[in-house]
């Protein structure tokens, strides 16, 4: 007997941990009370599952025979109830898909209930999170309250402290000025005492100089008064006149001897430049015939002041590897590039001109400016200047400089043309006539055209040397009619070859 019963213990622990281990899934399945952080209470949903169970259950019995005991007369009325069930199906078939459809209906209620359940159980997981962020939030806000406080009364204390020493400092200066102020105005009165007492003294001794020579020259003067006014009677107008005359003729040698002295100088230059022999000599220009570097001196200006004036196009060819100066002159713009380290020659009809570059240690030629550029490669140059050669040529060949320009110039290739300007009274009136070689001035839209025919782009027109610093008297007119009329005596045009 004891092993039977230990046997029925042990059957009956294994039966209750196996309905304990149900009940533990269906809770997890069907949570209900309270959630983990206990704020929340959630439906209890077994009641409802309870009575699934049941509703179910009875609907798996509807159409089924009730179960009798054995004997003729039970098995009799038992094939007659499956008959009757039988016949009576098709009344309570509609019923039994009812049923089964509402069965279906609260499982699903079940289910959602349960999943909001869950949800409500994770919310309330989540609202203890953020309950807990809040408090800490309120704490560092207290704290910085607290904080806050604090730092104002030290900021208080410390705007106190520094006024006061502010103060402070502001008293001692102006007490040290005044004491300063005062030591300065004693040492100046002082300094103009001695300096009267030392000039007074001066003063007197002078006098006595003065009254002691006064007397002497008088004496002197009255020994030979008479004789000198005798000669100087006979003399004086005859002096004069030689005086004028050698004068004049001493300023006219100067000027002679110097012009002479200079032409010799660059024919010296000429000759011992490098390169070897002598340029050959061009055909002989239709131009009048003076001194052409005196005449750049007198009207275009100094050399200094060329070079500032076109210093300006530094950056503008900066980067390039062959660039031509034509009608390079006195080689401004050459020394300007060579100064930035950007490889430039220059070519030049004058032979005073050419010289005086190459004196320089500049690279030029002596060439007509067509000729010249006819014989370069296309393409082979990537920056070409211009500064005041084009009003010098003849109207009709003009584009053909523009269109050589293009030809020989690269692709990006940098132009840039310096001319006076004709839209400027000033210019017209008072330079551009000034030069006998001058043929035509050249209007900037008509250059712009010329441009734009032979393929350059970017063209941008830039006034040059305002009249305005030539002529003071213009800024007494209306700013728009000096712009229009008396603006730049020069323009630039700056183009890029397409």
């Amino acid at each position: 007997m004891p092993d039977v019963d230990d046997t029925a213990e042990v059957e009956t622990q294994q039966l209750l941990e196996a309905v304990r281990r149900i009940q533990q899934r269906v809770r997890a399945r069907y949570p209900a009370g309270e959630t983990a952080a206990g704020k929340i209470l959630l439906a209890d949903l077994m009641p409802l599952l309870h009575a699934r169970d049941a509703a179910e259950s009875k609907v798996a019995a509807i159409g089924a025979v009730n179960p009798r005991p054995p004997g003729l007369l039970n098995t009799a009325i038992q094939v007659a109830k499956r008959i009757l069930a039988r016949l009576l199906a098709w009344h309570v078939r509609e019923q039994i898909e009812f049923n089964r459809g509402l069965i279906e209906c609260v499982n699903r209620a079940l289910e959602a209930f349960n999943e909001l359940n869950r949800a409500v159980a994770a919310l309330d997981g989540e609202m203890a999170t953020l309950t807990e962020e809040a408090r800490q939030l309120r704490d560092v806000r207290l704290h910085w309250h607290e904080w806050r406080q604090g730092w104002e009364q030290k900021l208080t204390a410390n705007e106190i402290h520094y006024l006061r020493g502010l103060a402070d400092l502001h008293a001692g200066l102006e007490q040290r000025l005044g004491a300063l102020e005062a030591g300065f105005r004693h040492r100046v009165n002082q300094l103009e005492e001695t300096q009267q007492r030392r000039l007074s003294e001066a003063e007197r001794r002078f006098l006595d100089l003065a009254e002691r020579q006064h007397a002497e020259f008088a004496a002197a003067l009255a020994h030979t008064g008479r004789e000198w006014s005798a000669l100087a009677a006979r003399t004086a107008s005859e002096i004069e006149r030689r005086f004028a005359g050698d004068l004049e003729r001493s300023r006219l040698e100067y000027e002679r001897i110097i012009h002479q002295e200079l032409r010799l100088v660059r024919q010296r230059l000429a000759l011992s430049a490098p390169g070897g022999a002598a340029p050959a000599p061009a055909p002989a220009p239709s131009a009048p015939h003076f001194d052409r570097m005196r005449f750049a001196g007198r009207f275009r200006g100094s050399e200094e002041y060329v070079r500032q004036s076109q210093r300006a196009y530094i950056e503008r060819f900066r980067g390039c590897r062959n660039v031509l100066d034509l009608g390079c002159g006195r080689g401004e713009f050459l020394e300007l590039m060579a100064e930035a380290g950007i490889p430039a020659r220059g070519v030049d009809c004058s032979e005073e001109f050419v010289a005086l570059v190459r004196s320089k240690g500049l690279a030029v030629e002596r060439a007509d400016l067509f000729d010249y550029m006819a014989a370069l490669a296309d393409g082979s140059l990537d920056g070409l200047f211009c500064a005041h050669l084009i009003e010098h040529l003849p109207p009709e060949r003009l584009p053909r400089l523009i269109e050589l320009a293009a030809a020989k110039l690269c692709r990006d290739g940098v132009i840039a043309i310096e001319t006076p300007n004709p839209e400027c009274l000033a210019a017209l009136a008072a330079h551009f006539w000034v030069d006998p070689t001058h043929v035509r001035p050249v209007p900037a839209s008509l250059l712009v055209f010329y441009l734009e025919e032979s393929g350059f782009g970017r063209i941008e027109v830039r006034p040059l040397s305002p009249a305005v610093d030539s002529f003071p008297a213009l800024a007494e007119l209306p700013d728009a009619f000096r712009s229009a009329f008396f603006g730049g005596l020069d323009y630039a045009v700056l183009a890029r070859r397409l």
